[in-house]
């Protein structure tokens, strides 16, 4: 059961709709500058739709670390986080490059409810701050000051596999395949006898299972994957750079803004950066759209652009970036140099955005005035 209500807090508290990453941060920050914080979140409990998978908190879009970079701004990194340092990845033909960077390419971490998972220490930080987090909570409007963070709102792409127990060592396995993961990629990930091996595909939707099949087929072969009790899992991710990421009033963050990193679908860090700059936005009377639009926004254009080169290189052009970049150079601080604005980046974002299309539109909300929770900022639509 959902608790329906209208407007439940006065008294100066600012309403967070979601309690993920994007909407936990925002609170942390009000709370820490001392608002009153209340956010509802429709499941019963934090983390629901993830239910222990297992993601990458990149770590090459920064020279700095991200988990001190997550601690610099005053987060809790009171969760598993194991560096992945080496790894394989594999290409259409199935040859092998080795990964093996001198810094963290990123940090493998669980998300969903219980202990060790970002989402709950996120939320533990939160409370401890006094910020009220109600469960099984869908606010339908929000007429005081307040934050939208609930997730997603169409699909570019799936991510959709097992998770599993295992006896496998620790690590992560990629292969860059249109035959697995069309214009996506593959991935097995491994931490403390637990796995979670997916295909992250950007088209070819209909076909999921099929290409869900050949990627446990494929790491069967080429990396030794062995499972037990597998679970179904699966979930979705949107792309935008929207015109604004206001519905009405109220800043939107994270993946309902459709803050995400274009080419892989990395979005950690962005739901933090957008969840601080709302925030901020809120405390300082600061327009929110020119805050992200400064910090946020020369990335996720670069994104585009990446992902465009990405899906029309193809297999020929997988093969090449790995023999090329992987087995060559440190891979970490190739793809900061890729995921940096350049002239060449700006130069070609013109081209790149005709040819990229979100499944999102982006026109804004028809009501006067709005005080919608669930509006997509492209249209409002009954729960």
């Amino acid at each position: 059961m959902h608790n329906n209500q209208q407007k439940t807090d006065s008294d100066g508290a600012v309403e967070i709709a979601g309690a993920g990453i994007a909407g936990l941060t925002a609170a942390i920050v009000l709370a820490r500058a001392g608002r009153q914080v209340v956010v509802h979140e429709a499941q019963k409990e934090v983390g629901a739709r993830f239910g222990g998978d297992f993601q990458g908190l990149e770590n090459w879009t920064t020279r700095e670390d991200a988990l001190q970079s997550l601690e610099a701004l005053g987060f809790t990194t009171d969760f598993t986080a194991l560096p992945c340092y080496n790894g394989t990845a594999f290409d259409p033909a199935g040859n092998r490059y080795e990964i093996d960077t001198r810094e963290p390419l990123f940090y493998l971490v669980e998300r969903g409810p219980g202990p060790g998972t970002l989402d709950d220490a996120l939320l533990r930080q939160a409370q401890s701050l006094g910020v009220e987090v109600r469960f099984n909570s869908r606010l339908r409007q929000m007429s005081g000051d307040g934050i939208l963070a609930a997730g997603p709102k169409a699909a570019d792409a799936i991510a959709v596999g097992y998770h599993f127990e295992t006896d496998m060592e620790n690590g992560y396995w990629v292969i860059c395949n249109d035959e697995l993961a069309p214009k996506g990629y593959a991935y097995l990930l491994v931490m403390n006898g637990r796995g979670t091996v997916k295909s992250c595909m950007f088209s070819g939707f209909k076909r999921e299972q099929h290409y869900v099949q050949r990627t446990v087929e494929a790491f069967q072969h080429l990396a030794g994957l062995e499972m037990r009790n597998p679970r179904k899992h699966g979930g979705c991710g949107n792309f935008r750079i929207p015109r604004s990421a206001y519905a009405g009033r109220h800043p939107m963050v994270g993946e309902q803004a459709g803050f995400q990193d274009t080419l892989w679908g990395f979005g950690m860090r962005l739901a933090v950066s957008s969840g601080v700059l709302a925030a901020r936005s809120l405390l300082h009377g600061e327009n929110y759209d020119r805050l992200w639009q400064r910090e946020l926004k020369p990335q996720i254009e670069t994104s585009v652009v990446n992902r465009v080169l990405y899906t029309l290189s193809g297999s020929l052009g997988y093969g090449w970036f790995l023999k090329h970049f992987i087995s060559r150079s440190d891979i970490r601080e190739t793809l900061r140099r890729q995921y940096q604005p350049s002239w060449s980046k700006r130069l070609l974002y013109p081209w790149a955005k005709r040819r990229y299309r979100s499944q999102r539109n982006d026109v804004s909300c028809n009501h006067v005035d709005c005080n919608c929770i669930w509006c997509r900022g492209d249209c409002c639509i009954p729960d």
